[in-house]
């Protein structure tokens, strides 16, 4: 068996490997290569060199969207997994009805983003009106914990499976040792479970994290930016940049925002990736 998955191993790594090559290597390239242009489209591109990178780091619109990301994805990423954790650790009690909790929590993250996003912006407009409050289209503080508590709403339930699955996965024999020894629940919950559910923790920081960062289907539904740029995000600011603004000079910048863009995101994973792995226990 492992002769014959030597021998064939080309024969299906190539269609994968081609689809990758021609889905995401070929286009980023092009991409890449564009952020350097003014176009229109990608055949009639010319040479400015630096010139659209400089034009991105200076857009108001772009460093305005780049502080709001962050303090959206910081304070998403905290209630996210901690809510997550929280729910993961009642679940995984000897409680009935634990089953049909885990699909209720998970099921919010099944709705696709652009329907959340309008659901959502019904709701919020509703209750802002009722206290009497501007709508999300003028009211960026509401847009702000608008779009946290829409994040939190679909992401929660599917961080909690994977702490779950941590959870479940501690051995008993550790919990029964912190147990003679006389911890307490608190104790064991920081000494014992934690440590060994730092890979699940490592996982759900660097899904929540991205998935922050490259909101883009919410953001545009429920506030689209408003009122003034001020709820816009960054991968809504680059769509904004590329389409929204007319003349060739503005496809390039686009462009070099989204390579800033996927510069930050992966830059920041990475750190987080880095940091987090470093404290997993090996069982």
């Amino acid at each position: 068996m492992e002769k014959a998955l030597k021998r064939y191993f080309p024969i299906f790594v190539l269609p994968t490997l081609a689809a990758f090559i021609v889905g995401f290597i070929i286009p980023f390239g092009q991409g890449l290569y564009l952020s350097f242009c003014k176009f229109t489209t990608v055949n009639n591109a010319s040479w400015v060199g630096w010139g659209n990178y400089e034009k991105a780091l200076t857009d108001a619109t772009f460093s305005h969207a780049f502080r709001f990301t962050v303090g959206f994805a910081v304070v998403a990423t905290v209630l996210i997994n901690v809510l997550a954790f929280m729910i993961a650790l009642v679940l995984t009690r000897n409680i009935r009805g634990t089953n049909l909790f885990r699909t209720v929590f998970f099921m919010p993250n099944l709705i696709g983003g652009i329907v959340l996003g309008y659901i959502w912006q019904i709701l919020l407009n509703g209750v802002l009106s009722q206290l009497a409050q501007p709508l999300l289209a003028l009211n960026s503080t509401a847009g702000y914990w608008g779009l946290i508590l829409l994040m939190c709403w679909q992401q929660i339930g599917y961080m909690m499976i994977i702490y779950i699955a941590g959870l479940q996965n501690v051995p008993p024999e550790l919990m029964e040792a912190a147990s003679i020894d006389g911890a307490t629940p608190w104790q064991t919950l920081w000494r014992v479970k934690l440590p060994m559910v730092m890979p699940s923790v490592t996982i759900c920081l660097f899904l929540t994290i991205t998935n922050s960062f490259k909101l883009f289907d919410q953001n545009l539904s429920l506030t689209a930016g408003e009122p003034a740029h001020a709820t816009e995000m960054l991968a809504l600011n680059i769509y904004y940049t590329f389409y929204s603004r007319s003349g060739p000079m503005w496809k390039g910048i686009g462009q070099a925002k989204a390579v800033i863009f996927f510069v930050l995101v992966v830059a920041i994973a990475l750190i987080q990736l880095r940091a987090t792995r470093s404290k997993e226990v090996q069982q």
